[in-house]
């Protein structure tokens, strides 16, 4: 009986402290449904999206894990003070904290695919973005919007001129994450600088949030619309063409698509916004489908462990995801998580990874005694959990 009372009581309280000033449970539910979305995209069967409801699956691909991008500029947001940005030692170890949590995703990243599944791995290039989303700590919401805005329409332009230059080149792991891989960091930086931007608002503001979304709204429709009617007669993202038939020197009509991860400005502005507006509606919704809405939060509160450990279940699946032929599969997946997620934080709190990353980056950002101690009374007091 003693046993049974003391897991109880720490289920009971995190209970009662879901959805509490600590923790802004509109990010993680929206880190929940891009994580599920990911799954999706990896082991989900879908038809080419028509408005039809049984291609809404394909809306997976490509949207989420730019979603997944666009929250980990919030987090950054976050660690580094959310709406009141840090300076001095307590900056500096922001800065500690979000590249030690970038070595720890890298090498987890680096495990996971060395796996060998079909996936594209995103966490290598998610700790590159963690990386180079550092010198931009101490923008404000407004600068970060502009910058983001200018590079959405520069670096796909910039990125078309240059791929065929740097595949000439031998393989290169930085070349790979920068420009050559499935993420490329000169055109994900777009979503991280947003999503920093969301970071530095109070996103607890209604206004914010139907500013948001209205935000989001338009930039889908404007990248997605346009896209759309400028499209390329010939997709060059077509897995079923011969690469060897492709045009060896740049060709910019690449650009004219919304076809998911071809880094070109519609898709990247429509993809945005997209990210924006799911965000913003899940801010909203918050209020009244909070506990309804637990399980997707969980697994964003964990999201790390969740797509880790899916990725380690594709493995133990082997040829049989290559072959399934209906959303079964992913089905389990979706339960699985809703349901080992939900419990593991009702009884343990945050995931193992989470934990580990919180505790090794506060471990590497004590300088010394003293600035540990103005970090814990002056920013540790006043930061949002999601990190």
């Amino acid at each position: 009986m003693t046993d049974q009372g003391s897991v109880a009581r720490p289920v009971w309280a995190r209970l009662r402290a879901y959805g509490g000033p600590s923790r802004i449970v509109g990010i993680d539910i929206a880190r929940g449904l891009a994580v599920l979305g990911m799954f999706g995209a990896h082991i989900g069967v879908s038809e080419p999206f028509d408005w039809s409801p049984d291609t809404w699956l394909n809306l997976v691909h490509g949207r989420s894990s730019i979603l997944f991008a666009v929250l980990a500029g919030v987090s950054i947001a976050i660690i580094s003070g959310g709406r009141h940005v840090v300076s001095d030692v307590p900056l500096v170890q922001a800065r500690i904290r979000i590249f030690t949590r970038a070595a720890l995703i890298f090498v987890l990243g680096g495990l996971l695919t060395s796996l060998g599944t079909q996936v594209a791995v995103i966490l290598p290039a998610y700790a590159v973005l963690f990386v180079v989303a550092l010198p931009f700590l101490r923008w404000s919401s407004r600068r970060l919007f502009i910058l983001a805005g200018v590079l959405a329409v520069v670096m796909p332009v910039v990125f078309t001129a240059i791929l065929p230059v740097a595949e000439a080149f031998a393989p290169s792991a930085i070349l790979e994450l920068v420009v050559t891989g499935h993420y490329p960091a000169m055109i994900w930086l777009v979503f991280v600088l947003v999503g920093l931007g969301v970071g530095r608002l109070d996103l607890r503001a209604r206004r914010i949030q139907v500013w948001m979304l209205g935000v989001g709204a338009a930039l889908a429709v404007v990248g997605y619309g346009l896209g759309s009617l400028l499209a390329s007669p010939v997709d060059y993202s077509d897995p079923g063409q011969d690469p060897s038939s492709l045009p060896s020197s740049v060709d910019f009509s690449t650009l004219l698509t919304t076809e998911a991860h071809s880094g070109s400005p519609f898709e990247v502005v429509g993809s945005t916004g997209f990210a924006l507006g799911l965000l913003a509606l899940c801010l909203l919704a918050t209020p009244m489908l909070r506990y309804v809405m637990y399980p997707v939060a969980a697994v964003g509160a964990m999201a790390l462990t969740a797509y880790s450990v899916h990725i380690v279940g594709i493995v133990f699946y082997g040829d049989i995801v290559g072959t399934i032929v209906d959303n079964s599969l992913y089905l389990s997946y979706v339960l699985t998580a809703l349901a080992g997620c939900t419990l593991w934080t009702l009884l343990f709190g945050r995931g193992p990874f989470e934990r580990l990353l919180t505790r090794v980056s506060h471990l590497a950002a004590r300088i010394t005694p003293a600035a540990a101690g103005r970090l814990d009374g002056d920013t540790i007091s006043k930061e949002n959990t999601h990190t």
